[in-house]
This record gives structure tokens, C-alpha cells and sequence, in this order.
């Protein structure tokens, strides 16, 4: 493939992947504005569209359309770079994601392929550090948070912006650590290499039986503090102590407008597809599921795809789930539950996976 090709294939792979992204976003937003209206006994968006289905283009267009204030007294630079920073990195992070095998029709790859614009294994690209990666990517997104509560001259922005600070460093340690048992089973660093050694038979997992052999079962304490670790790391309720409404107006975002608002959101819900994305992959066996043979041969190549998607939904439903049912925490209760439960259940679990590793070894 030459240069021309492959840079009209990479432009036309990302723009794939960021606009399902953020179409994904978008319909996130009315899913859970129609869930969280169900379990509150409401209706929720059914004005726009059927069954309120253009409520998300008509949000849209109201944050292009609307006024764009820039208060005084607020640092010009950083207050615009903040919610663009969180943005774009939430959106980086999803370019080393993969999402399915090679599709291929008949034992022949589509012409698709051939042409360079998906890349075997899904995705945007295969990098073997994949997962070190997206740590990094989204440890930098923390920095538009805290440059959006400092620059906007504000004192409820900036205790907002202490706070996201202090609990994404915190639970950041337990969520990296959560990891480190993925890591020793796995021996790689690379997610496509994860997801194929939860298949590999009970050879390499001979105490899973007849299960699936998903990193789940053996890591159900790692993921359990992922799960919990993540919520923290998104700012979903029952961790939403930047934006806590009673307390700091609307936290580090207090100042902002327009769609430098809405920027702030969008990079949360892609953060919401990140985690569900990296918990598909790491712990439920990635876009492997049962094999359906009376499937027409098209179907089957895009099956893969189906289950990753299914799989990434459930965490996404889970998320909306919690958010509707729990209530928030106090930020005291919050910082102990980080430093005095997860931090050591995180290491606690990294020792027992080691000492089974080097058992088995």
C-alpha cells in the first residue's frame, strides 16, 4: 500500500470511528434521559421526532446556535483549551480500541479490507501497548477539568476542579491496579492479545470448566474494583462530587457556555464508552460469542461486531442504571472509600494473582 493509500484509508477510518462516536454519544443521552424517566415514573424527550428520537440533533443545534459567553476576568487561553483538551483526549483513547476480527464473506476478505480501510482485528489501529495507552490518554484528560475550574476566576469552579482533580488521581491508582491481574494472566499488553487468550481452552484456564473463559471469573475482585474505580474516574453518580448541584452550582463548569458546555459532556459519555469498552474487552471476552451457523455468511462476519456492541450496551444500561438508584456520597465518605478499600482490596488482589500465576508456572 503506498503512502496516498494509506493516508486516505486512516482518514477514512477515523472519521468512521469518531462519527459513530459521537452519533453514540448523542443517542446515549436520550437513552438515559428515557431510562432514568421510566424508573422516575415520567415520560421523558417525546416531543421531537418519534418517540422523541431528534431530541439529540435538536440539542445539537441549540448549543451551535446559542450564545457564547466569555466572562470577565477569566484566563482567555486555558478557559477556551480546558474543554477541548478533555474532549479530544476521551476521543484519543478510542483510536486503539478494537472491535472485532478480520471480516471476511464466503473465506474471502470484503473488498473493504482490501482496500485498506478496516484493518484486520477492527479499529483504527493495533498497537501492542494499547492499554498503556488509553491509561495515559485518559490521565491527561484530568488536566482540562482542573485548567477549566482555575482559569474561569470562579470559586465554585475551582472547588469543583479540586475535587475532579483529587478524585481521579485517587481512583486512578485503584483503577490501574485493578488491571495488574488481567496483566499477569494475560502476559500482554495488548488488548486484541487479551481478548484472544480468554479463548484460548481450558488448557491455559483449566479451573473454569465449562465457563466461559473470560477473565471475569477468575478476577471478579479486579473487576469489581474497575467497575467501581470507573464510575469515580467518569463522574457518574454515586461519585459526581465535582458537580455536585446543592453545593457548587455545577462545579468546574459553572462558567462555561455554548458548546464549550457541551464539550465537557460529550467527553464524559465518550469516557462512559471507553470504560464499557475496556470492560468488554478485559474481562467478557471481547467481541467473542456462540457461533450461529444458519447464518448467512454476511452475518456471520458482522457477528463479532454485534456482540462487542451488545456487550459494551450492558455496561452502558449499567451506568444509567446506577445512576437512577443511588444516591450521592459525601466527599469525606468518598476519598476513604478510594484510599481505605479499594486501594488495598486492588493490592490484595495482585498478590493473590501473582502467587497463583507463579504456582501454575
Amino acid at each position: 500500500m503506498d503512502i496516498t493509500t494509506f493516508i486516505i484509508a486512516a482518514v477514512i477510518k477515523i472519521a468512521l470511528v469518531v462519527f459513530i462516536m459521537l452519533t453514540g454519544v448523542a443517542y446515549t443521552t436520550w437513552l438515559e434521559r428515557k431510562l432514568i424517566g421510566r424508573i422516575q415514573n415520567r415520560w421523558g424527550p417525546t416531543r421531537v421526532g418519534p418517540f422523541g428520537l431528534l431530541q439529540p440533533l435538536a440539542d445539537g443545534i441549540k448549543f451551535i446556535l446559542k450564545e457564547d459567553l466569555l466572562p470577565d476576568y477569566v484566563h482567555k487561553g486555558l478557559f477556551i483549551l480546558a474543554p477541548m483538551l478533555a474532549l479530544i483526549m476521551s476521543l484519543i483513547s478510542i483510536a486503539v480500541i478494537p472491535f472485532g476480527e478480520t471480516i471476511t464473506i464466503a473465506g474471502h476478505t470484503t473488498a473493504l479490507q482490501i482496500s485498506g480501510i478496516i484493518q484486520a482485528g477492527g479499529g483504527i489501529s493495533d498497537i501492542n501497548i494499547g492499554l498503556l495507552i488509553i491509561l495515559g490518554v485518559t490521565s491527561i484528560g484530568v488536566y482540562g477539568v482542573a485548567l477549566a475550574g482555575w482559569s474561569s476566576n470562579s470559586k465554585y469552579s475551582l472547588l469543583g476542579s479540586l475535587r475532579a482533580s483529587a478524585q481521579m488521581i485517587s481512583y486512578e491508582l485503584a483503577l490501574g491496579l485493578s488491571l495488574v491481574g488481567i496483566l499477569l494472566l494475560s502476559g500482554s499488553l495488548s488488548l486484541r492479545e487479551i481478548v484472544q487468550t480468554q479463548i484460548q481452552g481450558s488448557v491455559d484456564h483449566p479451573w473454569l470448566g465449562f465457563l466461559p473463559h473470560w477473565y471475569i471469573f477468575p478476577q471478579i475482585i479486579g473487576f469489581f474494583i474497575y467497575l467501581l474505580a470507573a464510575y469515580a474516574e467518569t463522574n457518574r453518580i454515586p461519585f459526581d462530587m465535582p458537580e455536585a448541584e446543592t453545593e457548587l452550582v455545577a462545579g468546574y463548569h459553572t462558567e462555561y457556555s455554548s458548546m464549550k458546555f457541551a464539550m465537557f459532556f460529550m467527553a464524559e459519555y465518550v469516557n462512559m464508552f471507553t470504560v464499557a469498552c475496556l470492560a468488554t474487552l478485559l474481562f467478557f471476552g471481547g467481541w467473542h460469542g456462540p457461533q450461529l451457523a444458519f447464518l448467512p455468511p454476511l452475518l456471520q462476519s458482522l457477528l463479532p461486531v454485534g456482540y462487542f456492541a451488545l456487550k459494551v450496551f450492558f455496561f452502558i444500561f449499567l451506568y444509567i442504571w446506577i445512576r437512577g438508584t443511588l444516591p450521592r456520597f459525601r466527599y469525606d465518605q468518598l476519598m476513604a472509600f478510594g484510599w481505605k478499600f479499594l486501594l488495598p482490596l486492588a493490592i490484595a488482589n495482585i498478590i493473590v494473582t501473582s502467587l497463583i500465576v507463579a504456582w501454575r508456572a
